[in-house]
């Protein structure tokens, strides 16, 4: 069994005042944080989605497999199919499929089965899971796939609020028509669709709170 070679590791740390103050910052940085639906067509420089996704590939990862695809959509014509086939699916959802309290909680957000914004949106990141690797026509498990991709999406979100765009974490489900629209491999199964973009100015969103520290954190001391 080949093991990796260690090599010295350093982080910078702060004195208990600048991190206290950097924390602030950070918090209230991403409480600007927004989901949203309105998108702007305006393309965004390769190299930035690039980096994007190599932030978002910097997340933890069970036995460091990094079990994850990031595919990036920019072909207007791909948009197309993947709007049409996410719209069918979305439609059954709120027709049928979804249960009338899930339905209800939706309401306040105004939301329906039409998702023009994968069209609109100058570019869609669409994360694959990676539950196993293909190596020499064997298979190789992956392990805590769910759980190291779902971190991976944390850090994309992050990743793309820190560079002033804007992004919707977008699930229709099933999903699986996107392994046939993008020919993706067996081992590849759809995880989260994210459009990507500048937020139109007259960009409106809902008035909703985020619960507070009291209501998400319970200290054992």
């Amino acid at each position: 069994m080949k093991e990796y070679p260690f090599i010295p590791y350093s982080k910078k740390t702060y004195p208990a005042d600048e991190m206290l103050t950097r924390s602030r910052n950070h918090l209230e940085h991403y409480t600007l944080r927004r989901t949203v639906r309105e998108f702007s067509d305006k393309q965004i420089p390769d190299e930035v989605i690039n980096n994007i996704i190599l932030s978002a590939s910097t997340a933890p990862s069970g036995a460091h497999k990094q079990p994850w695809t990031f595919c990036v959509i920019t072909n207007p014509e791909i948009k197309k199919q993947i709007r049409e086939a996410a719209e069918k699916e979305e439609f059954e959802s709120y027709n049928g499929r979804m249960p009338n309290d899930w339905l209800e909680d939706l309401a306040p957000l105004g939301t329906d089965w039409k998702k023009p914004f994968l069209e609109i949106a100058p570019a869609l990141i669409i994360v694959f899971k990676r539950s196993y690797e293909l190596v020499d026509g064997k298979k190789k498990n992956n392990y805590y796939v769910s759980e190291s991709v779902g971190i991976a999406c944390g850090y994309l979100l992050e990743a793309i609020h820190h560079c002033g765009l804007v992004a919707l974490t977008h699930t229709p489900s099933p999903m699986n028509f996107l392994n046939k629209v993008l020919n993706r491999p067996e081992n590849e199964k759809p995880f989260l669709l994210v459009p990507v973009g500048y937020p139109l100015e007259s960009t409106m969103v809902p008035d909703i709170h985020r619960k507070k520290i009291g209501e998400i954190a319970v200290w054992y001391k």
